[in-house]
C-alpha cells in the first residue's frame, strides 16, 4: 500500500526555512556570478563545522536550563594539548605505527580535556547550585588562563601533514570537517529525539523541581549534559587544529556569542526545555549564507554582526506579529458574523 501521509514540519521549522531560504535568494541575488559558485559553497562547507560545532554544545547546555560560556576556550585548550603532542611525534620524526599512536593519544588528550572541564562545569552547577552563566564565565577564565601558560600566549603548530590534509580536502566534494559535522548532528539528534536521556533533559531544562520529584536524577543528566557539552568543544578543537595548523588559547572568542546567537536563532528556549536540531541547523545556514554574502560583496564585517542582530530580532518578533494578526483576524471575523 501506498502511504500518502503528508510530511510536517512544526511552526518553527516552517519559520527557520522561509527564513533561511530568503537569506539565501537576497545573497544570492546580490552577487550571482560568485555566490552560486561550487567554490563558495565548498568555502562555506569549510566554515559551517566550527560554529556548528560550538552551536551544538551551546543547545545542549541552553536545554538544560543553564548556558555554557566556556564552550571555546574548551575547544581551544584541547587543541593546544592536542597541538603539543603532535609536536613531539612530528619532532621525532614518527612514521607508520608510532605516528599513528600518536595522533590517537593526542586525540584521546583532547577529548579528556573536555571531559574534565565539562564535567568540572557540570558537578558545581548540579551540586552547588551555582549559576551557571557565572560558573562558566569563571571556568571559561581559568581555562584560558591554563591554555595561556602551556601555550605560553604563542600560536601553537606543526602537526602531521596527513591530518592537514584531511583538514583540506573532500570525501565525495565534502569536506572531512562537515563529514564529522553531519556525523555529531546525527547522534545528537538520536540522543534528544529517540534516547531517554533527551526526554529527561528536556524535562529537567522545563521544570527541574517536576522532574526531581518524578524520579529524575537532575544533577546526572545536568552533568552528563555538560560532559557532552565539553566533548563537542574539544572536537571543534581539533578541528580548526587540523584545517588551519595552529592552536592558540584566544582564537575565535567571538565564537561563544555567536554560538548563543545560532542557538536562540534556532528555536532553543534560552529558559530550557525547547530544542530543535533541524531549527539549528537552518540557523546556520542562514548566518553562514549572510556571512559568505557580506564577504563576496567585501563589505565589513560590521555589516554582517548588523545583520545577524537584525536577524535574531526579526525571527523572534514573527511568533509575537502571528499572534496578533491571528487575534485581530478572530475579532474581524466575529465583529462580520455578528
Amino acid at each position: 500500500m501506498i502511504n500518502n501521509k503528508k510530511i510536517k514540519f512544526s511552526k518553527e521549522t516552517t519559520r527557520m526555512i522561509f527564513v533561511t531560504l530568503g537569506v539565501f535568494l537576497v545573497m544570492g541575488l546580490l552577487r550571482p556570478h560568485l555566490f552560486f559558485r561550487s567554490a563558495n559553497f565548498l568555502s562555506m562547507g569549510y566554515q559551517l563545522p566550527e560554529l556548528g560545532l560550538y552551536s551544538l554544545a551551546m543547545m545542549l547546555a541552553m536545554l538544560s536550563g543553564g548556558i555554557d560560556l566556556s564552550v571555546v576556550a574548551i575547544g581551544n585548550l584541547s587543541g593546544i594539548v592536542a597541538a603539543k603532542v603532535l609536536q613531539f611525534g612530528v619532532a621525532n620524526n614518527f612514521v607508520g605505527g608510532k605516528l599513528a599512536f600518536n595522533i590517537f593519544l593526542a586525540v584521546i588528550c583532547a577529548l579528556i580535556i573536555g571531559v574534565v572541564c565539562g564535567t568540572f562545569n557540570g558537578i558545581l552547577i548540579s551540586k552547588l547550585s551555582i549559576n551557571p552563566m557565572l560558573l562558566t564565565m569563571a571556568s571559561s577564565l581559568i581555562i584560558m588562563g591554563t591554555s595561556v601558560l602551556i601555550s605560553k600566549a604563542k600560536s601553537v603548530s606543526g602537526i602531521p601533514d596527513c591530518l592537514l590534509y584531511v583538514g583540506s580536502h573532500t570525501l565525495l566534494g565534502i569536506p572531512y570537517s562537515l563529514w564529522l559535522f553531519i556525523l555529531v548532528l546525527i547522534f545528537v539528534t538520536f540522543l534528544l529525539n529517540k534516547h531517554s536521556f533527551g526526554f529527561k533533559l528536556k524535562m529537567v531544562g522545563g521544570n527541574p523541581v517536576a522532574s526531581k520529584y518524578s524520579g529524575i536524577n537532575v544533577s546526572r543528566i545536568i552533568i552528563i549534559t555538560y560532559l557532552l557539552s565539553g566533548i563537542l568543544s574539544s572536537l571543534c578543537g581539533l578541528e580548526i587544529l587540523f584545517k588551519t595548523n595552529a592552536a592558540k588559547s584566544d582564537y575565535a572568542s567571538t565564537y561563544v556569542l555567536q554560538a548563543i546567537l545560532c542557538a536562540v536563532l534556532g528555536a532553543t528556549d534560552p529558559e530550557g526545555g525547547f530544542a530543535k536540531v533541524s531549527c539549528l541547523v537552518l540557523s546556520l545556514f542562514s548566518l553562514q549564507f549572510l556571512s559568505s554574502g557580506f564577504n563576496l560583496l567585501r563589505l565589513s564585517g560590521y555589516y554582517k554582526d548588523f545583520s545577524w542582530g537584525l536577524l535574531l530580532l526579526l525571527v523572534l518578533s514573527i511568533d509575537y506579529f502571528s499572534v496578533l494578526i491571528k487575534n485581530i483576524w478572530r475579532k474581524f471575523r466575529r465583529v462580520k458574523l455578528c
